[in-house]
């Protein structure tokens, strides 16, 4: 499929998909004139007629990742019929909450409390003991041990499940998504995610509509090596249900990888647009949600590669009026934190990203790994624009939330954090000379990127390693190995502004002009419906009209 193509059919997804009553599952304040799109859940559980459709409705909501409604669901079917234990299953489920992230304290504790009660209603059949088994295996001993390891307990659980019951379809889609949650993230072979394509794209065809099939299999297929083959569930999932947010926003999942940025934009817009809308009427204007900041962060990094600058500047001037977020999570965290640092970092404005600033509506201290991303950008900052005393001060602020997550077992964004000290560092000794550190330093960064990949909660790095260390190279007066550098990057993070002007001017310095050439078409054309004139454009047209 052509990219003009893709963009028609997108477009016309997204305005098809904001015409529906995106409304309807959030709130009791919309209009449900419009019938709700979730797409067609049937879960067969031990019920009465009334709370098995009701319960189907839930689990609709819960395959989108629409916890609050879910919940509000599942608890109506424990009151449409008391003694369905799997309606209390459903909401420790629906608590559990985005399944790569920490679940919030208060959400253990409520989770466990619906634990208990689908213990004390019972279950029907041994299939329903099973899944209720599965859950209390994750809310289980929460004191005493840490997320992964009630995760992953939770995983053998659901493997038993989808082993015991091969007929079950629910049971092999929640267990595709179960090996997602469990993924290594180190794990280059993508073990999990494989094996949950294997199991979700026979259901795809067998269940074209099911919303569960398409999300997690756009989740499991986020990664460079695997997007190309996510593109006909990200195509999908938005039509199947519109009625849902999160839905409308998990294409941009695979455009982003893809390097689609305008079609990722177009997801976002109406994925935040649906959450506001939604939710507006029963919070003060002043009010972030996490799902629209979660968007928002992923159209702001559109923006920026489209050189939409004026755009996303408006998408920071938003999130700086917000006083108050919905709830405290890791989503909201993270946009908050890292929207600054790409406004600054993606347009080379060094001294501004040295003066950043945390949100004034976070309590910081619990996500040490999005504080992280804005004090990596500070650093960054302050290090290229020569302030080297400011930047080791965020380099010591760096270390410290590094071992702030290694002491609350957070090995995987520790593991973000060393990559961000090592930038941060081999830019500071860069700037006080000592390029062979600087160079060890930056390509120990690369090294350590390259054995990871990206959290679903960001649309990729702040600043790719390998980019970051083309311009280093470039900065050392080595183009042929910067070019190396930023066509490496360009692999893994398509389409990115810099990336592709690092490459041009690489090429233009080390001699190959035809290379050059292409690189400066190819900036051109990405920044063809730029809102400002970056100077990078500037530089590409002065080439191509030589």
């Amino acid at each position: 499929m052509k990219a003009g193509q893709l963009l028609l059919l997108v477009t016309v997804m997204v305005l098809g998909a904001c015409i529906a009553p995106v409304q309807a599952p959030l709130s009791d304040h919309m209009d449900h004139g419009m019938p709700e799109q979730l797409g067609t859940v049937d879960f067969p559980v031990s019920c009465t007629a009334e709370a098995q459709a009701e319960f189907n409705h839930g689990a609709a909501l819960l395959h989108s990742f629409v916890f609050g409604p879910a919940i509000q669901s599942f608890t109506k079917v424990t009151e449409l019929d008391p003694t369905c234990g799997m309606g209390h299953w459903g909401v420790a489920m629906s608590l559990l909450g985005i399944p790569w992230s920490p679940t919030p304290e208060q959400a253990v504790v409520d989770g466990w409390a619906a634990v208990e009660k689908a213990a004390a209603a019972g279950a029907q059949t041994a299939r329903e003991q099973a899944y209720i088994d599965a859950i209390t295996a994750f809310f289980k001993d929460a004191d005493t041990q840490d997320f992964q390891t009630r995760a992953l307990a939770y995983g053998t659980a659901m493997a038993q499940l989808a082993q015991d019951y091969p007929d079950d379809t629910e049971a092999q889609i929640f267990y595709a998504l179960a090996l997602n949650m469990t993924a290594d993230r180190a794990d280059k072979n993508y073990s999990n995610q494989r094996k949950a394509i294997e199991i979700l794209e026979p259901i795809f065809v067998q269940y074209p509509n099911h919303p569960g099939v398409t999300h997690y299999l756009i989740h499991s297929n986020d990664y460079p090596a695997l997007a190309a083959e996510g593109l006909d569930a990200a195509l999908r999932y938005a039509e199947i249900a519109p009625s849902a947010p999160h839905a409308l926003h998990m294409p941009s999942h695979i455009f982003t990888r893809l390097g689609y940025w305008q079609e990722s934009i177009e997801s976002n817009l109406a994925s935040a647009e649906a959450v506001k809308a939604a939710l507006s009427a029963s919070y003060p204007p002043d009010t972030g949600f996490e799902d629209a900041l979660h968007a928002m962060d992923y159209m702001m990094y559109g923006y920026l590669q489209l050189a939409q600058d004026e755009a996303a500047k408006a998408l920071l001037d938003e999130i700086a009026a917000i006083e108050q977020v919905d709830s405290e999570d890791l989503g909201s965290a993270y946009a908050l934190a890292a929207m600054p640092a790409r406004y600054v970092l993606e347009r080379g404005q060094w001294a501004e990203a040295a003066t950043l600033a945390l949100h004034s509506s976070l309590a910081w201290e619990h996500f040490p790994q999005a504080e992280a991303a804005l004090v990596f950008a500070r650093g960054l900052g302050a290090a290229r624009a020569g302030d080297v005393g400011a930047a080791r001060q965020e380099l010591e602020r760096l270390e410290a939330l590094h071992q702030a997550l290694v002491a609350t077992n957070q090995g995987y964004w520790a593991g973000q954090a060393s990559i961000q000290i090592e930038e941060v560092a081999a830019w500071i000794a860069l700037a006080e000379g000592e390029e062979a550190e600087a160079l060890e330093r930056m390509r120990q960064a690369a090294t350590l990127e390259d054995a990871t990949e990206k959290h679903p909660v960001t649309p990729g790095p702040i600043v790719p390693a390998h980019e970051l260390l083309g311009e280093m190279l470039l900065e050392l007066g080595q183009p042929q190995a910067a070019l190396e550098e930023f066509e490496i990057s360009q692999r893994i993070e398509p389409n990115r502004f810099r990336g592709l002007y690092g490459a041009a001017r690489a090429a233009e310095l080390a001699g190959e002009m035809e290379k050059a050439r292409s690189y400066y078409e190819q900036l051109v054309a990405l920044g063809a419906q730029a809102d400002s004139e970056r100077p990078e454009t500037a530089d590409a047209k002065t080439f191509l009209a030589q």
